[in-house]
């Protein structure tokens, strides 16, 4: 059997997903991923001529999330309450880009 996948193929396909992949593995990693591909021949056995794809394995689904509604909400006193600090109704926390001091 002819192997689909070339070491070439593997660092390719690794430098596509951007996986940084030791020159010692590029070998082993070519005999696994080609004994998957084999392992999937059987399905090509299948007469799949005028099956329709499945999307999903549940049919009928839609959004499965709550709408979306206006609810009570804090203050802007209870929010700022337990606030290490605050300043002009808003949050004071530490720069992390630099060029700024918020002690």
């Amino acid at each position: 059997m002819t192997q689909p996948l070339s070491e070439k193929d593997v660092r390719a396909i690794a430098q596509y997903v951007r996986i940084g992949l030791p020159e010692e593995e590029i070998g082993q990693l070519t005999i696994d991923l080609n004994n998957i591909i084999e392992s999937l021949e059987p399905i090509t056995a299948y007469n799949l001529n005028g099956v329709e794809p499945t999307y999903h394995p549940i049919d009928g689904l839609s959004n499965v999330m709550r709408e979306d509604t206006e609810g009570t909400s804090f203050t802007q006193e209870e929010a700022l309450a337990n606030a290490a600090k605050h300043q002009d109704g808003s949050f004071v926390v530490p720069a992390i880009l630099g060029g700024g001091d918020a002690s």
